[in-house]
Order: structure tokens, then C-alpha cells, then sequence
């Protein structure tokens, strides 16, 4: 006899994270895959392990980020990765017949769609439907998506920024560009190359970030020493780096994202434009975390912004509200 488990998956850029009806979420572990080249590319870990690998791997073993910009990259690694999550969050359950639900992003095509309906039926799921990640980001925030009065989310992810306006229970308007958390530390290191001739990593990048990085001036700035390796000779070196440079080198992709969000509110009906007034931006994903975001938004679209509670979690709890109660979602 199989019995039945209902889940839901948000494969991101940076985190995928897995909700397990009656359990919540369970898992929250970087998208990550470590592959053995020499062994015909089998799986070696996954996950925080995987993490934990980069940069420190032998020649035979690398460490494959298959989600890029909010879509698979690699099919075989990405059902790979479901595979060996799914079987986590069912703690390896054998007679459990699995029915996913996955977050995508708005913006992918119907093959792209496909390929991640594909990629959890071959991790193992026997049925699978799939939710537009700013509609489950905007329940998870707990707006109320199915009234006549329009609301605004921006879902700031690791690989993908989503802006979506949406009212009676359907996406109205929405846009999406492939930029996110991740280009933002793309964006820091090579502020530090070009400045410093020095090669900084992804996670020091990162480390720059959360502690001094900030969208607008902010009280209590300061800078931090950061090592690497220096591009003229190829040995270690280290430099200082303030919250104004961190700030300089986020310029250009906080003026995409702030551009897209004006797009979006420039083709939306004037009448819910006037109820996104009154109710505000709400801010979702691990990037909304950002120092004084909410102030540079506002400044820039006239417009009341705030973040979400606890936001880099927003899609996922709202797709597990899914499992449970009547709102949109969409099957594969």
C-alpha cells in the first residue's frame, strides 16, 4: 500500500527549500551539487555539503549550481538534486507515493516550464503542479490575493527579480529580469578587481553584503578587510572595502531592479494602481533583506514599500498554503 505525501519544492538560484504537509518546511539548503567528473558525473553531495566543497574540491569533483537566473541549467543535476531532497524530506520513505508542487518563475517559457515539470517527475514525484513564485511569494506575505483590490510584490531572489501586480486571484501585470542576490556579489567582486586588482570569492562577496552593503546611506557604516589573491602575481593579498564602495558597486543592478519595478507600475490599470498606493510594495526573497532598499524603492516610485516577515521564506510558506487551501495554482 502507498501512501500519499504532499510537498512543496522552491528551487532557487541560491536555496531550494522543501515544505512537507503537517511538518512545514524542512528543508532550506543552497542549491548546490557536488559531481564527480572521473566517476561518468555521479552525485557526490548535495546541499550544504555541497556548499561546503566549493573552491576546496580535487580536479574530479566540481561543484555545479544547476538553477541559474530562476531556471534549470542543468536537467540530469537538477533531478538529481530533487531526487536526493525529496528522499530527505520524506526521511527515505519507500511506500510513499509523492505529489509535488514547485515555485517557477513568471517569466519562464512553456519548455522551461516542461523541463522542470520533467526534472521532480524523474526525481520521483508522481504528480506535479506548478505556482507562479510571485503569487506564492504574495501568500506567503499574507496578502490577500484573491479580492478585487490589486497588491504588488517584488520577489527578489538569488538569480531572478520578479515584480507581479495581482488582483482576483490572477496575475494582472509582471515583469522579470535575471538578476539577483548572486549578481549583486558578481557585482562586488569585480568592484574589488578593478579597483584593487585583487580576486575576491563568491562568499566573501556575499560576507560583504549582509555585514556592510546597504542600498542608501545608512547610520553606522563601516568597511571591512577582505582577502584574496592579488591579479599581478598571483599570490594573497587583502584589502579594505567601505559601505560606500559596497554601495558604489551596487549601483547599476539596484537601478535595473528599481527599473523594472517602474515598467511594471507603468503598464498596470490606473484603477489598481491607486490600490497599490494605498497598500504599499511588499517586498519577498533573500535580496529584500538589503539595508535601506525599501527607502531607495520609495524614493525612486513614489510608492510606500515594505519587507515582508521573515521574506526569503515567503514563496515557500505560500506554496504549502497551497496544500491546504483554494488559491491559484496551476498544473504542469
Amino acid at each position: 500500500m502507498l501512501f500519499a505525501q504532499d510537498i512543496c519544492i522552491d528551487p532557487g538560484t541560491s536555496n531550494t527549500r522543501v515544505f512537507v504537509k503537517g511538518k512545514g518546511i524542512v528543508i532550506n539548503e543552497p542549491s548546490v551539487v557536488a559531481v564527480d567528473t572521473a566517476g561518468g558525473g555521479s552525485v557526490e553531495a548535495v546541499g550544504n555539503e555541497a556548499k561546503e566543497m566549493i573552491g576546496r574540491t580535487p580536479g574530479s569533483i566540481t561543484a555545479v549550481s544547476p538553477i541559474k537566473g530562476g531556471v534549470i541549467a542543468d536537467y540530469d543535476v537538477t533531478a538529481a538534486m530533487l531526487r536526493r531532497l525529496m528522499k530527505k524530506a520524506t526521511n527515505n520513505a519507500i511506500f510513499t507515493r509523492i505529489r509535488a508542487m514547485i515555485c517557477i518563475s513568471s517569466g519562464t517559457t512553456d519548455v522551461e516550464r516542461r523541463a522542470v515539470h520533467l526534472a521532480a517527475r524523474d526525481a520521483g514525484a508522481s504528480y506535479v503542479s506548478l505556482i507562479q513564485s510571485p503569487m506564492a511569494a504574495a501568500i506567503g506575505a499574507g496578502l490577500s490575493v484573491n479580492r478585487a483590490k490589486g497588491c504588488m510584490v517584488v520577489d527578489l531572489g538569488g538569480g531572478c527579480t520578479e515584480v507581479a501586480v495581482l488582483a482576483l486571484g490572477d496575475v494582472v501585470s509582471s515583469s522579470a529580469i535575471r538578476l539577483g542576490s548572486k549578481d549583486m556579489d558578481e557585482a562586488i567582486i569585480e568592484f574589488v578587481r578593478q579597483r584593487d586588482n585583487l580576486l575576491i570569492g563568491e562568499r566573501t562577496a556575499e560576507n560583504v553584503k549582509i555585514k556592510i552593503g546597504s542600498a542608501a546611506l545608512y547610520e553606522g557604516e563601516s568597511a571591512l578587510s577582505v582577502s584574496g589573491r592579488r591579479l599581478a602575481d598571483g599570490l594573497p593579498g587583502s584589502a579594505e572595502i567601505s559601505s560606500a564602495d559596497v554601495r558604489e558597486a551596487l549601483d547599476e543592478p539596484l537601478k535595473k531592479i528599481v527599473g523594472l519595478i517602474r515598467s511594471t507600475v507603468e503598464k498596470t490599470p490606473p484603477e489598481l494602481v491607486g490600490d497599490i498606493l494605498d497598500s504599499g510594495i511588499v517586498l519577498t526573497g533573500g535580496g529584500a533583506q538589503l539595508r535601506q532598499l525599501p527607502k531607495l524603492i520609495r524614493q525612486e516610485v513614489k510608492i510606500p514599500v515594505r519587507v515582508a516577515e521573515n521574506a526569503q521564506n515567503c514563496a515557500i510558506r505560500g506554496a504549502g498554503k497551497c496544500l491546504t487551501n483554494k488559491v491559484p495554482n496551476e498544473n504542469a
